[in-house]
C-alpha cells in the first residue's frame, strides 16, 4: 500500500504542482495549458462564447430540434447529460475551498476560467460531433449500445489520422479508469459519507441502494440516462439556486458590498481565512482558477462524449449548445455558492467544533517571518497547552490547525467552560491532561472548509434550522446523476477500446464499482481519480489545437449557411402534424 502511496503522490506532484516558478508561488504547468488552450480557442475562433450565446440558448430550447436526424438524444437532453456530470460536488464543495484558502477574490478567476472554458467546450463538442461515428437505428441493435459514439478519441483518430491512434487509445483508458473512480466510486463514497454522518445510515446500505438505483438507470443506455438527466439536471439545480436566492434576496443589502468585496480581493487580497493569500495575488487567482477547472471539466474531454449523442447532422449546433455548460455550471451556481457563504459571514467565521485529534481534517500550521501562515512540515512531535493556548508561540513554532487554520483556544468540554491544559501527542492521537483521563477530542471555535462551510452558510443564511438540508439533498443528487452521466463516458471509451461486446460487461462492474465505492476507503483514489482526469486533458488538448482550424471552418459555414432556419420550417411542420393528430384522436373519443 505504501508503495502505491507513493507512485499516487508522485503523480499528484507531477500533475498539480510541477510548474513555472513564481516567486514563492508555482503555476501549476496543468493550469498553464487549460488556460492557455482556452484563451487559444477563445481568440482563434472570435469570441464565440458572447456571440454564439444566444444562438445555443435558442437550439436548447428544442426550437430546431428535428427528431429525424441522427443521434440518441435532444440537444438539451446531451446538454443536462454533460451538466449532470459536472455540476455536483465541486460546485459546493470546491467553492468553499476556493474562498477558503484563496479569499473571496478566488470567485473572480472562477469566473475568468468559466468564461474561457466556453470556448474551449464549444471548441472540442464540435470537432467531436464532426468525427462521431453514427450507426443506423435499424442495425444498433439493443437500446443500451446507442447509435452514436463520439468524443476526444474519434476525432484524434479520424480527425488528425491513424499515426495518432495511439494517443487515442490512451486518452481512452485514463478517462475510461476516471469513469471508476472520479465519476463513479468518489460519488458512492460522498453519498456514503453524507448518509452515514447525517442520518446514521450504513454505507452498505447506501452503497446498495445506490447501486441499484444507477443500474436501473444506466441499463437503457443513453436514450434513458439523456430522458433522467434531463429532468434530474435542471430539478437539481433549480432546488438549489432557489435556495441561495433566497438568502441572497433576505440579504439584499449585502450584494453590492459582496460583488465589490470579490472584485477588490481578486487583484489586491488580504488573506483567505487560512491565511495564505496575505497580498499574494498569485495565491488567489490560482485557488480560483484550479477550482474554476475542476468544476466545468473543459479542456479535459469528457463532454464531448455525451454531447455527441445529439440529435443532429449540424456539429457546430451542438458546439453552441455545449458552450453554455460553464456558464452555468461556474458563472451561475458557483457564484451562487460563493455569494451565500460571503454574505453569511460563514467564511471567515468560526464556531464550535469537535476537533477530534484522529481527524483528517486536523493538521498543524506555522506562522512565517513575513506573516503568511503556511503549513507545517510532518507533525510536532508534542504540543504543550496551558489554558488552552499553546505554552510556545511564535514564528517557527508549530500549532494545532483544523481545516488548516490554528485554534485559538482548546478546550476539554463542549460547553467552552474547561480550558484544556497538557500535552498533544499528535502521533498518538490523543491529549493527555494535567489531571484526568486520556483524551480523544477536544473543543474549540474553528473554521468550516469544503461541503461543511457550505451547509453551515445555507443553515445561517434560511430562518429555521434546516437549511443545510438542501445542501444534503442537492450533494446526493448532484453525486448520482454525475455517476449516471460518467458511466456513459466510460461505456464510450470501452466500447472504442473493444467494440459492442465491452459495452455490457462494463456497465455491470460500473454497477459494482458504485457500491465498493460506498464501502471502501478511497483516500488514495481521491487523488488518483483527479490526477487520471487531467493527465488525460493533454492529449486532447493537442488534438483540438490541432483542429482549430477545422472548427473554424465549420464554424464560418454554419452560420454563413443558417440550417437552422430550415430546421425551424421543419419542426414548425411535426409540431403541426401532431395537433392535427390529437384534434382527430379527440373527434373520435368524442
Amino acid at each position: 500500500m505504501a508503495a502505491i502511496q507513493g507512485i499516487v503522490d508522485t503523480l499528484e506532484f507531477l500533475v498539480f504542482e510541477f510548474g513555472i516558478p513564481a516567486g514563492e508561488e508555482t503555476i501549476p504547468l496543468v493550469v498553464i495549458i487549460l488556460i492557455g488552450a482556452g484563451f487559444y480557442f477563445t481568440i482563434r475562433l472570435g469570441l464565440v462564447q458572447i456571440h454564439r450565446f444566444s444562438h445555443g440558448l435558442a437550439i436548447a430550447t428544442g426550437r430546431y430540434d428535428d427528431p429525424n436526424e441522427p443521434g440518441d438524444v435532444s440537444h438539451f437532453q446531451a446538454l443536462s447529460t454533460a451538466l449532470s456530470a459536472t455540476v455536483g460536488v465541486g460546485n459546493i464543495a470546491g467553492v468553499a475551498v476556493a474562498l477558503h484558502w484563496g479569499g473571496p477574490g478566488a470567485l473572480f478567476w472562477m469566473w475568468v476560467t468559466g468564461f474561457i472554458g466556453m470556448a474551449t467546450k464549444y471548441a472540442e463538442v464540435t470537432a467531436s460531433m464532426e468525427y462521431r461515428e453514427v450507426r443506423d437505428r435499424d442495425d444498433a441493435g439493443p437500446s443500451w449500445k446507442g447509435t452514436v459514439s463520439g468524443g476526444p478519441m474519434y476525432y484524434m483518430e479520424l480527425g488528425l489520422g491513424k499515426a495518432w491512434k495511439p494517443m487515442a487509445i490512451f486518452f481512452a483508458v485514463c478517462l475510461g479508469l476516471s469513469s471508476f473512480l472520479s465519476g463513479n466510486g468518489v460519488q458512492s463514497n460522498t453519498i456514503a459519507d453524507v448518509m452515514q454522518t447525517q442520518f446514521g445510515v450504513s454505507p452498505w446500505m447506501t452503497g446498495l441502494a445506490g447501486a441499484l438505483i444507477v443500474g436501473a438507470v444506466i441499463i437503457g443506455g443513453i436514450t434513458r440516462i439523456g430522458r433522467v438527466a434531463g429532468v434530474l439536471a435542471p430539478a437539481m439545480a433549480s432546488v438549489y439556486v432557489a435556495g441561495a436566492l433566497f438568502i441572497i434576496v433576505l440579504n439584499l443589502d449585502l450584494l453590492l458590498p459582496s460583488l465589490a468585496l470579490i472584485v477588490t480581493e481578486a487583484f489586491n487580497p488580504s488573506a483567505g481565512i487560512a491565511g495564505t493569500g496575505v497580498g499574494v495575488f498569485l495565491v488567489t487567482a490560482l485557488w480560483g482558477v484550479r477550482r474554476g477547472l475542476f468544476s466545468n471539466e473543459a479542456g479535459l474531454g469528457s463532454a464531448p462524449i455525451a454531447h455527441a449523442a445529439a440529435q443532429t447532422d449540424e456539429p457546430v449546433s451542438e458546439g453552441v449548445v455545449a458552450l453554455l455548460g460553464p456558464f452555468i455550471d461556474t458563472i451561475v451556481i458557483c457564484t451562487m455558492t460563493a455569494l451565500v457563504i460571503i454574505m453569511t459571514g460563514a467564511w471567515d467565521d468560526r464556531s464550535l467544533t469537535e476537533i477530534d485529534l484522529a481527524s483528517g481534517d486536523l493538521g498543524f500550521v506555522e506562522e512565517r517571518a513575513d506573516g503568511r501562515i503556511t503549513v507545517f512540515a510532518g507533525a510536532p512531535a508534542e504540543i504543550r497547552v496551558v489554558d488552552g493556548v499553546p505554552a510556545e508561540a511564535g514564528i517557527g513554532v508549530p500549532r494545532l490547525a483544523w481545516h488548516q487554520v490554528a485554534v485559538d483556544t482548546l478546550y476539554a468540554d463542549p460547553g467552552l467552560s474547561d480550558p484544556f491544559t497538557g500535552v498533544i501527542y499528535p502521533d498518538r492521537d490523543e491529549a493527555v491532561p494535567a489531571a484526568g483521563a486520556t483524551l480523544g477530542v477536544l473543543y474549540g471555535q474553528a473554521v468550516q472548509n469544503g461541503a461543511p462551510l457550505t451547509m453551515d452558510a445555507f443553515r445561517r443564511g434560511l430562518p429555521g434550522n434546516w437549511g443545510h438540508y438542501i445542501v444534503v439533498l442537492t450533494v446526493l443528487l448532484f453525486a448520482i446523476s454525475t455517476a449516471i452521466a460518467w458511466s456513459y463516458y466510460g461505456d464510450r471509451c470501452a466500447m472504442y477500446l473493444f467494440g459492442d461486446r465491452a459495452i455490457l460487461p462494463y456497465k455491470l462492474i460500473f454497477v459494482v464499482m458504485h457500491f465498493l465505492g460506498a464501502v471502501a476507503p478511497l483516500t488514495v483514489a481521491w487523488v488518483l481519480a483527479d490526477v487520471v482526469l487531467f493527465v488525460a486533458a493533454a492529449p486532447n488538448l493537442i488534438a483540438m489545437v490541432l483542429l482549430t482550424g477545422k472548427v473554424k471552418e465549420m464554424t464560418d459555414s454554419y452560420f454563413e449557411r443558417e440550417p437552422w432556419i430550415e430546421n425551424a420550417e421543419v419542426r414548425r411542420r411535426l409540431m403541426e402534424e401532431r395537433r392535427r393528430r390529437r384534434e382527430e384522436r379527440r373527434r373520435r373519443r368524442g
